[in-house]
């Protein structure tokens, strides 16, 4: 079973995205900061991480760095509400060795599951 780190500030938005990843069969975790995120990202050992870019304290762009270095292996997808961000975004995407799928919130649930079936799917 292929596991997913969710990490968005917003409980109810990182909550819901891990059931709507468990009732589709993956083995899902949320996180609300980018500290804890990296806590579990040595216990969880995930394939995907799905993560908010706006969050308190560090942003997601910090952990995308992070987890590129520390997990090579996991796939990414980056969700954004502001698409003042989206430039930024892309840019430090290009940087990264691994490829980083954007998405812009709101976003649908199918969305976000083709795009994790994709990236997951050119590693199985």
């Amino acid at each position: 079973m292929q596991r997913v780190l969710i990490v968005d500030d917003e409980r109810l938005v990182a909550d819901t995205l891990a059931l709507v990843f468990q009732k589709s069969g993956f083995e899902a975790h949320a996180a609300y900061t980018v500290n804890t995120a990296m806590v579990d990202v040595r216990t969880f050992r995930p394939d995907l991480l799905l993560c908010d870019i706006t969050m308190p304290g560090k942003d997601g762009l910090a952990l995308v760095r992070e987890i590129t270095r520390e997990l090579p292996s996991c796939r990414i997808i980056v969700l954004t509400g502001f698409y003042s961000n989206l430039k930024i975004v892309r840019e430090e995407a290009n940087r990264l060795s691994l490829p980083v799928s954007i998405l812009t919130k709101p976003c649908q649930p199918t969305d976000l599951l083709r795009e994790a079936n994709s990236l997951l799917g050119a590693i199985a």
